[in-house]
């Protein structure tokens, strides 16, 4: 078996004490290991890929909750917004308007996480916080309008690095901009209260800095082949 159940197991049981969500994240993996997983209880996936997550979820079974964890173009939208749960990586105000034109055409509601750069990469993607004030200035002054959407919360990545206390810290800074935003723009949303937070690498840091979502692939099924994408 391709999969890891042990480490499975293990890792559910490291999210109990903190409520929070183990998303599997099976890019290029096949659907055969996704559905191994699945017959051992897991129903969050987290694809990066629109076409891979559209083939997989037109084979796998109804009831997986699919979650869109990369970098998102706004013409891509299209093909996910029939079925995806959530999208993890809004990164522009724009994307959020597409994504919320999208579901009102599929009569969805969709939840968006946005996306905080916290990291020292460049490469990594996300807005700072002056760039999600913006937008959640225009989202809450035309909510009537985005009524296809559901802010739900924050994602963010650490900067890749062994210097836990660096990670630490940039956890426990956009768990700071997390309270700010619903202390202030969303107080009233009870829908959001996620922060998706921590990877393989850094989950149990990310789990003691706030968060309700670990985003977690090769622990549960060993290295990606990219040359199957």
């Amino acid at each position: 078996m391709a999969i890891n159940l042990v480490a499975y197991q293990q890792i559910l049981q490291e999210l109990n004490p903190y409520n929070a969500r183990l998303v599997a994240v099976s890019k290029t993996k096949p659907a055969e290991d996704i559905t191994a997983l699945y017959e051992a209880g897991q129903r969050i996936f987290g694809e990066n890929y629109v076409q891979e997550m559209t083939e997989k979820q037109g084979v796998l079974p109804s009831d997986i909750e699919w979650h869109f964890i990369g970098h998102l173009q706004s013409n891509k939208v299209k093909y996910i917004a029939p079925y995806v749960h959530t999208i993890h990586a809004v990164d522009s105000l724009k994307l959020l308007q597409e994504i919320n034109k999208q579901a009102a055409k599929n009569q969805r509601i969709i939840n968006c996480l946005l996306q905080v750069h916290i990291a020292d990469e460049e490469t990594k993607f996300g807005m700072d916080v002056n760039e999600i004030e913006s937008l959640l200035t225009a989202f809450t002054e035309n909510q009537s309008v985005y009524a296809n959407i559901r802010i739900a919360g924050l994602m963010g990545m650490a900067t890749n690095t062994d210097d836990e206390s660096k990670i630490r810290s940039e956890f426990h800074q956009l768990h700071e901009i997390f309270n700010n935003i619903r202390n202030t723009f969303l107080k009233d949303h009870s829908y959001f209260k996620e922060l998706s937070i921590g990877m393989s690498a850094d989950y149990h840091i990310a789990l003691q800095e706030g968060s309700t979502m670990v985003r977690i692939g090769s622990l549960l099924f060993g290295n990606r082949n990219y040359s199957q994408i």
